[in-house]
C-alpha cells in the first residue's frame, strides 16, 4: 500500500499481463496435444485476485483493492425493495383515491366559495364597466325581457289552442288512426301470421296474386 497510487496500478497491469501470457501459453501447450494446465494447474494465483462485475479477465491484487475507484466497484450494490404486485397495489386505492373525500375535512368548500365570490365580483365589476362605457357613447339599449310572454305568439308553433272555457285543446300535426282502424289493421296482421304459419307456399302465391288483380 506504501508504493503509492500510481505505482501499484503498474505493477497490477503487469501481473493481469502475465496472467494472459500464461494463458496463451497453456492454450497453445493444449493445441500440440500437451496437458490441460488451465483446467489442472494450480489456481493459488487466480484465487489471490479479484475480478470485477462484469469486467471478465481483469483482476485486482493486494492494495490494488483498495485503490479510490475501484474500492466502489466491490460494494455491493443495495437489493431493490420487492416490486409489489397489482393486486397489493389495489389495496390502497378507494375512495380517497379518487378525490371523493376532499371535502369531508371542511378546508375545500370555504375555499371554493370564496374563490366563487371573487369570480362574481370580478365578473359584476366588469359588466358596470362595459355598461357605463356604452353609456357615454350613447350605445345604451333597452334590455330585452327574456321571461316576458307574448300573447301575439302563433299557437300552431306550440301544436295547441284554448277552448272556449280556457282549457287548452292540442291539435295533432300527423293524422292519428282511430280505434276501428287499429283494429282492423291487428285483424290483418293475425291472418297474416295465420296464413304464414299453416298456408303453403303456393297456396300463398294465389292468394297474392289474387289481391294484385283485386288491387288489393
Amino acid at each position: 500500500a506504501g508504493l503509492g497510487e500510481f505505482r501499484i496500478r503498474d505493477l497490477n497491469d503487469e501481473i493481469n499481463k502475465l496472467l494472459r501470457e500464461k494463458g496463451h501459453w497453456e492454450f497453445r501447450i493444449k493445441e500440440l496435444g500437451g496437458p490441460d494446465y488451465a483446467r489442472i494447474g494450480p489456481k493459488m494465483l487466480d484465487h489471490e485476485g479479484k475480478e470485477v462485475p462484469g469486467n471478465r479477465g481483469y483482476k485486482y491484487f493486494g492494495a490494488a483493492k483498495d485503490l479510490p475507484g475501484v474500492r466502489e466497484l466491490f460494494e455491493k450494490e443495495p437489493v431493490p425493495p420487492p416490486r409489489k404486485t397489482r393486486a397489493e397495489l389495489m389495496k390502497s386505492i378507494d375512495a380517497e383515491y379518487y378525490g371523493y373525500r376532499d371535502e369531508e375535512d371542511g378546508i375545500l368548500e370555504p375555499l371554493e366559495q370564496e374563490h366563487e365570490k371573487k369570480v362574481i365580483a370580478e365578473a359584476v365589476e366588469k359588466w358596470k364597466m362595459e355598461r357605463e362605457a356604452r353609456l357615454a357613447r350613447g350605445e345604451e339599449e333597452e334590455e330585452e325581457d327574456i321571461y316576458a310572454v307574448n300573447d301575439d305568439e302563433s299557437d300552431e308553433e306550440g301544436g295547441r289552442e284554448k277552448g272556449e272555457e280556457g282549457q287548452q285543446k292540442f291539435i295533432a300535426h300527423v293524422p292519428v288512426p282511430s280505434q276501428q282502424e287499429i283494429e282492423e289493421a291487428l285483424v290483418r296482421r293475425k291472418k297474416m301470421e295465420l296464413l304464414q304459419k299453416y298456408a303453403s307456399e303456393t297456396l300463398m302465391a294465389q292468394s297474392q296474386e289474387a289481391k294484385t288483380l283485386l288491387g288489393l
